[in-house]
């Protein structure tokens, strides 16, 4: 009995010893006080028997087991720290290109500091793992290194929203230094452009005496006066359509029967219309304007040349405001009162309020009115440079169904143009009339019947 006794206070003694024992083996692994060479290999996972518990709580296997789960832990934290040291090392290289451009001293040596900081503690914890030196509190250290981590990534993300609003401040500066640029080429555009609807061509005539009039200088003032005609046909078609008339019916009440080779070919109806109206009278000295008093016939030319040096010159606006009763005042009153019908103004307009002022003697400061004076002062300068002249220059055009001759002729439809030589073309109608100044003629501008399409 005594042996037993012996046996049974010995036993729990040298159990507990073991217990201690094992623990004393935990802590110096978890601490790092292991040997350096010790290495650690995996153990399989046992199957724990009920019959085997009491073994194993005697034996430690528990405690291997838990030192495997640390041991894992405490991997799983070293890598969340050379995770969240990659991420500070991307955080301070995007620093440090953003602080290049521009250029920012402190910036680029802070994050050069951090880069070196970074990579020292890479270097440490590569030590770390290869000396099986790891944290005691791996749950601790993978939250830190997550928040962290987190860290940097917001930091990368911040230096790049400042990277990107730099860019687009970059780009708002370059889009308004283009706007600026595009707004003064349009200036430099409209000035040219009113430059050009108020002298146009005719600053080459500046220092032009009457001895040295030829028919070039005429051959000039026409083409400005056609294309100030076009413009102002243009205007004409817009308010036609704004005011929802029937374009194409008024093109074949202009001109019935004819047959255009292109749908755009009818505004050369309403070019014809307006040439018209505006050169009806220009073979006469006073344009068949009523009561017009003319000058001496033996200072005819001297006059006529005079009226068109002072016209040239001059603003239409200006001209007639100054001189509301000259001669090419009253002009523009009875071409307004010709060229546009009560019933179109009022169309086009709501109310007569323009042709009202010009049968009452002013002039209206409306765009289409002004359009419209800048059109009559083209004609009128080219009517006094055509008496100008000696002999003075006449006026023709040719009727439908004339036989077409290149000689005083020209179509005005390039792309339509006919090849002589396969039939006999034919005139459908005169777009703007011809001049024969002395024995230089200039030709008139025509549109030819399609026979191709009439036959």
């Amino acid at each position: 009995m005594m042996d037993s006794v012996k046996r049974s206070s010995v036993t729990p003694s040298k159990s507990r010893l073991a217990r201690t024992f094992a623990k004393v083996l935990h802590i110096r692994v978890a601490t790092g006080i292991a040997p350096d060479d010790e290495i650690k290999k995996p153990k399989p996972h046992k199957v724990v028997k009920d019959n085997q518990l009491k073994d194993d709580l005697d034996s430690g296997s528990f405690d291997d087991e838990e030192d495997e789960i640390h041991d894992r832990e405490a991997l799983e934290a070293l890598l969340a720290k050379i995770f969240a040291s990659i991420s500070s090392v991307k955080a301070a290289y995007a620093q440090l290109q953003f602080a290049q451009s521009p250029y920012d001293a402190e910036e680029i040596q802070s994050a050069d500091k951090m880069i070196v900081s970074e990579l020292k503690k890479l270097s440490e914890l590569k030590r770390c793992y290869v000396k099986r030196q790891f944290d005691i509190s791996p749950e601790t250290t993978m939250v830190l290194a997550e928040i962290e981590e987190q860290k940097s990534l917001v930091k990368t993300y911040v230096i790049m929203r400042k990277k990107m609003e730099l860019q687009q401040k970059v780009k708002d500066s370059e889009i308004a230094s283009l706007k600026q640029k595009l707004e003064s080429l349009n200036s430099q555009n409209r000035l040219t452009e009113k430059r050009l609807n108020q002298s146009g061509p005719l600053y080459v005539l500046d220092n032009l005496h009457l001895s040295g009039l030829s028919p070039n200088h005429f051959v000039t003032v026409l083409r400005h006066a056609v294309k100030s005609i076009r413009g102002f046909v243009r205007l004409l078609i817009d308010e036609m359509k704004s005011a929802d008339w029937d374009v194409d019916a008024a093109a074949s009440a202009i001109e019935p029967g004819v047959v255009y080779g292109r749908p755009d070919h009818k505004c050369f109806a309403f070019e014809s219309f307006v040439c018209r109206e505006m050169f009806d009278g220009f073979q006469f000295p006073n344009f068949s304007l009523p009561n017009e008093s003319l000058p001496e016939r033996r200072r005819l030319r001297q006059v006529f040349f005079e009226w068109f040096m002072e016209l040239k010159s001059s603003k239409v606006k200006d001209h007639l405001a100054q001189k509301p009763r000259s001669t090419f005042a009253k002009f523009c009153r009875v071409k307004y009162s010709r060229l546009i019908h009560p019933r179109m103004e009022m169309a086009f307009f709501g109310n007569t309020s323009d042709r009202n002022l010009v049968s009452a003697g002013e002039f209206p400061e409306t765009t289409f009115f002004a359009q419209f004076a800048e059109m009559a002062k083209r004609v009128w300068l080219l009517h006094c440079l055509a008496f100008s002249f000696q002999p003075e220059g006449t006026i023709f055009q040719v009727s439908k169904g004339s036989r077409f001759s290149e000689v005083y002729m020209e179509t005005i439809a390039e792309e339509e143009a006919f090849n002589t030589t396969e039939y006999d073309p034919r005139v459908a109608f005169t777009v703007v009339p011809g001049f024969k100044l002395g024995k230089t003629v200039v030709q008139c501008q025509v549109y030819l019947l399609n026979n191709s399409r009439s036959r």
